[in-house]
């Protein structure tokens, strides 16, 4: 049975401290900076971390989504960004902006929580860019092959790329749900249909994360449509989301309230 949901929070005051841990917090999504939002939680409060940040893509030396001259992206949804975010920020500082949010997310884990972090390999100039800039130093259990559908790749320089990646970063005495390993480490899963945000994270991704631990709460940082929470729900967990976009926490909401209602996807 759905939760009863209450509408997204735009006021942290009632979040703050410690002392009524995790009540006020539950089965919402937040909205506003995730850096400050996360800042406001108590330590050690969530058992798992299931998010895909955005991935700075018009930051690029191609000329696809940098300025939708064409390319491999003419039709691509994130040629004018994400709502509140244009996604286009100097590398250096997506990277700081990155790392400090995964410190956050390491502090908001339990001693047995871990992370699935989802993003996505690029070329740059001429150079593969893995992202391990900004997961060095976290401890990095093992990486997670999303295998999804390509489209048409008119680079002459590189292959077509089938694949996004999920880092697994998990605190020492984290530990899969019993058989869950079982599964594999690539992931064949089709992207979302008919999601009106740009770059949508797939239910089944988010349910196979989920569903791979035993945490009673999970927290998605960059909640987007909502899918996280959606997928927490279907698996009966409390979930945590957290949004910057008033536009994409309202989606999220009816999307969350929607969930049990047929197909999630």
């Amino acid at each position: 049975m759905l939760k009863e949901q209450t509408a997204f929070n735009t006021n942290n005051e009632s979040d703050n401290g410690e002392t009524n841990a995790l009540r006020n917090w539950l089965n919402r999504v937040h909205q506003g900076d995730t850096l400050e939002i996360m800042g406001n939680m108590p330590g050690k409060s969530v058992g798992v971390v299931v998010t895909s940040p955005p991935y700075n893509l018009k930051n690029s030396t191609g000329n696809g989504l940098k300025d939708g001259r064409g390319g491999k992206w003419p039709n691509a949804g994130l040629i004018k960004g994400y709502a509140d975010h244009n996604d286009s920020m100097p590398h250096d500082a997506y990277v700081q902006w990155q790392r400090d949010c995964l410190s956050e997310m390491m502090r908001l884990l339990e001693d047995d929580g871990a992370i699935f972090y989802n993003h996505k390999w690029r070329v740059q100039n001429g150079v593969l860019q893995d992202r391990s800039d900004i997961v060095d130093g976290f401890p990095v259990r093992q990486i997670i092959i999303w295998q999804r559908p390509g489209g048409f790749n008119h680079n002459p320089g590189y292959f077509l790329p089938t694949y996004e990646v999920i880092y697994l970063i998990a605190k020492p005495k984290f530990v899969l749900a019993p058989r869950a390993g079982g599964i594999g480490d690539v992931w064949s899963i089709p992207p979302a249909r008919g999601n009106p945000h740009p770059a949508p994270f797939p239910f089944e991704l988010a349910r196979r994360c989920i569903q791979a631990t035993t945490a009673d709460i999970v927290l998605d940082p960059f909640l987007g449509s909502g899918t996280t929470a959606v997928a927490a729900e279907y698996c009966g967990r409390d979930w945590i989301g957290i949004e910057l976009s008033e536009d994409y926490c309202e989606v999220a909401q009816s999307r969350i309230q929607d969930g049990w209602r047929g197909d999630p996807t």
